[in-house]
């Protein structure tokens, strides 16, 4: 420090240089910290917001509904918080603002305020989400042809689901927890349904926080009629497995739409009997893929399947195969040597061994090492 005051001093004045000490103790008074604070996580995340766009749209959401609260502040606070010290709302106001950030302009912000500027939040979400997205779009010249799309669900730890509607600043929202159908078996609890949309590149478009008792059709409606609203009702959706109904495909379908979706293989009749026994040479367009593209029906109703082949996978299915009916065939040959009841204790393998994975082979296995009549 004292070589470098010594330094800045030969610079803005010839005169000084040899008056401070370049060496030994300093002949400075001491130096008291009172306080230290963060900076810069908050001038990263103040950038960021003006770039983005996010403070631009909630300052023009604020003009409109005349309202002068610190919200806008308050908001931002909350988000310099999570990428710098997740906490929660009273840890924001009590704990980061005044012993952690440097951010002197929400040091009055009490907890209420944070809970308020995001009651404002919800009501206007949609138009500063839209706002974002778009600058978001031209700013990193987003790819946003193809849209990926999927649901969860999030159960909440109480008794009952939400009974009324409730108002904020004169708009109405449905009851959110609802019981429903719960992808981790928490039928019994209420929940909510959580979905998003993201690019091709994995950046988000929009999520939603819908009702516990959504059906999977309606997700698919409420997307499709709040991404059009946004410009982007012709874009290609991609969905899961999960998402393989014949309500979704009408449903995706309507006003041209246009769409992919994984199909479960062994789930759906004309997979087996039509679009895997389709000769055809697979085209290879990496080194763990390769596809082969097979159409089904005519006309306008026609489906258009992808199959899809990875060539690694099926060598190490192949290999578990094998082990597996290794393993069954030692087992069934213990079983006869020991006279058992073959039929009962065979059945007891299935578990084990898992062999409903593997088709009839295990039951041609079983059949050879059982009694005739039982085999039959």
């Amino acid at each position: 420090m004292q070589r470098l005051i010594a330094s800045i001093q030969r610079v803005i004045d010839a005169d000084a240089v040899g008056t401070l000490p370049t060496s030994g103790k300093a002949s400075l008074p001491d130096i008291e910290i009172d306080a230290v604070f963060e900076l810069g996580v908050v001038l990263a995340a103040r950038a960021m917001w003006e770039e983005l766009g996010i403070g631009e749209a909630i300052r023009t959401r604020l003009m409109r509904a005349h309202l002068s609260a610190p919200h806008e502040m308050a908001l931002f606070a909350m988000t310099a918080q999570r990428l710098d010290d997740p906490g929660s709302k009273l840890s924001c106001a009590t704990r980061w603002l005044p012993d952690i950030a440097w951010l002197p302009e929400a040091g009055p912000l009490a907890v209420d305020q944070l809970y308020r500027a995001l009651d404002f939040l919800a009501v206007w979400s949609e138009e500063i989400e839209c706002d974002v997205f778009l600058r978001s779009a031209d700013l990193l010249r987003l790819d946003v042809d193809l849209i990926f799309y999927d649901t969860t669900t999030a159960y909440c730890e109480i008794d009952e689901p939400d009974e009324h509607c409730e108002l904020w600043a004169g708009k109405l929202f449905a009851p959110l927890r609802q019981r429903g159908y719960n992808k981790e078996g928490r039928d019994n609890q209420p929940q909510v349904v959580i979905t998003m949309a993201v690019t091709r590149d994995g950046m988000p478009v929009r999520s939603w926080v819908l009702p516990g008792n959504t059906a999977d059709v309606a997700t698919v409606a409420r997307i499709k009629q709040d991404l059009h609203a946004w410009r982007l009702g012709r874009c290609l959706f991609v969905g899961d497995a999960g998402m393989y109904s014949a309500d979704n495909r009408v449903e995706l379908s309507r006003g041209l739409g246009r769409y992919v979706l994984a199909v479960p293989m062994r789930r759906i009749k004309d997979v087996e009997t039509e679009v895997l026994t389709r000769p055809g040479r697979y085209r290879k367009v990496a080194d763990n893929l390769e596809v082969k593209e097979v159409w089904v029906g005519d006309g306008e109703r026609r489906k258009r399947y992808v199959l899809c082949f990875n060539p690694a996978e099926a060598a190490q299915q192949r290999t578990h195969r094998a082990q597996v009916l290794v393993e069954l065939t030692a087992e069934l040959t213990l079983l006869h040597e020991r006279n058992e009841d073959h039929p009962k204790a065979a059945c007891a393998l299935m578990p084990e061994f898992a062999v409903h994975r593997h088709g009839d082979d295990n039951i041609l296995i079983q059949a050879m090492f059982l009694p005739k009549k039982t085999a039959s």
